[in-house]
């Protein structure tokens, strides 16, 4: 291991893991939208709307994501769709994760009892009360979980970024070992980044799924 190398190179692994983070976050969040309102429009009536709905989401989970960042990246000027690459990169996570996300959401509100909304139509409660009061807490408390779990495995999708040339850290640990040729210091470097924004996520997901589940329960 050589230390030296590491520190020259330790700005140009930040500046690249601050991308990965930034990449990561904004494609999660619009992944995270994007899942949930396709997941509330499969619960409207209507078979061509579930049909179509069905087809996006199992065309983005079939298909690998390296391949629809290269047909969003490098096909979509023959649409008119222009993007650096940077916003191809977060609005090809976005894209690929929504399918997951959707899934997680849509699992969560079939886990809600049916006793549960009986019980709020039989109070007089209306369908959007009962999808914030009733279904939506419920659905939240049971899809943190996979949500978490998806949003590490996207966490580590990132370095697929690198293939389009964005930035980020697997680029940063490419342009270092082609230039001192020290490849196992560079994944070294990257498997150590890697592991603490994984560990800071799984923390803040626990954190969160604790005070879900209490939240709900004061409120049962």
């Amino acid at each position: 291991m050589d230390w030296g190398v590491l520190v020259r190179y330790a700005p140009a692994l930040l500046r690249g893991f601050l991308v990965t983070i930034a990449c990561w976050a904004a494609g999660s969040a619009l992944g995270l939208l994007i899942g949930f309102a396709v997941a509330l429009a499969a619960d409207l009536p209507g078979r061509a709307l579930k049909a179509i709905l069905r087809v996006y989401v199992e065309v983005l989970r079939g298909t690998p994501f390296l391949m629809q960042l290269f047909i969003l990246y490098a096909g979509g000027p023959a649409i008119g769709l222009r993007l650096g690459a940077t916003e191809a990169g977060v609005l090809g996570l976005g894209l690929y994760s929504s399918a997951y996300f959707a899934e997680i959401f849509r699992g969560g509100f079939a886990a809600v009892p049916r006793g549960q909304i009986e019980a709020a139509m039989s109070v007089g409660m209306t369908p959007w009360d009962i999808l914030v009061r009733v279904r939506l807490p419920n659905a939240l408390v049971a899809a943190i979980p996979p949500i978490v779990n998806t949003l590490i495995v996207m966490s580590k999708e990132t370095v697929v970024l690198s293939i389009i040339t964005v930035p980020e850290l697997m680029y940063q640990m490419q342009t270092m070992a082609a230039e001192t040729f020290t490849a196992f210091d560079a994944i070294f470097a990257m498997a150590v980044f890697y592991w603490c924004l994984v560990e800071v996520v799984s923390r803040l997901g626990r954190r969160v799924e604790k005070r879900a589940t209490a939240f709900l329960a004061s409120h049962s």
